[in-house]
């Protein structure tokens, strides 16, 4: 699948579940090499079935965009001004371009809303493929799971390219 087979809109209530369900399954196919079967378990909420309601809150606060292909929802972005706050592409659709267009998009929409440096707490997992998409690994930190489990993150940023006014 090329990128421009990707198409990207904005996420709807309707689609919380499919969400849902791409954040459990990207975190279940992550093996226990930089965090523990209890954290990942705790990451997804120590759920095995997709339940939206932590996206639909989660929405309100959120600017969330999904990337489509065909009819179907394969992953999506979540991020507030400069600070992408989530990335999961479901794992049958990773390393075809769904992360790095959807990180793009975010990275576009903060350039028009004229922001020259955005953020994110990577999880160890994702900091290559961060860092190969030109963001900067600041420290690790700490990060705070809804259930109280503290993980071991990458704080990353990147300087965005801006139009001259």
């Amino acid at each position: 699948m090329s990128a421009n087979e990707i198409f990207l809109r904005p996420a709807q209530e309707t689609d919380a579940w499919a969400l849902s369900a791409i954040h459990i399954a990207a975190i279940k196919a992550l093996p226990t090499t930089f965090y523990t079967q209890k954290e990942l378990l705790a990451w997804r909420n120590y759920r095995d079935k997709a339940d939206g309601s932590n996206i639909l809150k989660s929405m309100k606060l959120e600017t969330f965009c999904v990337a489509i292909e065909g009819d179907f929802v394969r992953g999506f972005a979540s991020f507030i001004v400069d600070e992408l706050i989530g990335l999961y592409v479901h794992p049958k659709y990773q390393g075809k371009g769904i992360g790095r267009t959807l990180v793009q998009h975010f990275c576009d929409q903060a350039t028009e809303q004229g922001i020259d440096k955005v953020i994110t707490n990577a999880s160890l997992y994702a900091e290559g493929f961060y860092l190969r998409l030109g963001f900067t690994a600041i420290q690790r930190a700490p990060h705070y799971l809804r259930s109280g489990v503290v993980v071991s993150v990458t704080q990353m940023s990147k300087t965005l390219a801006t139009a001259l006014k």
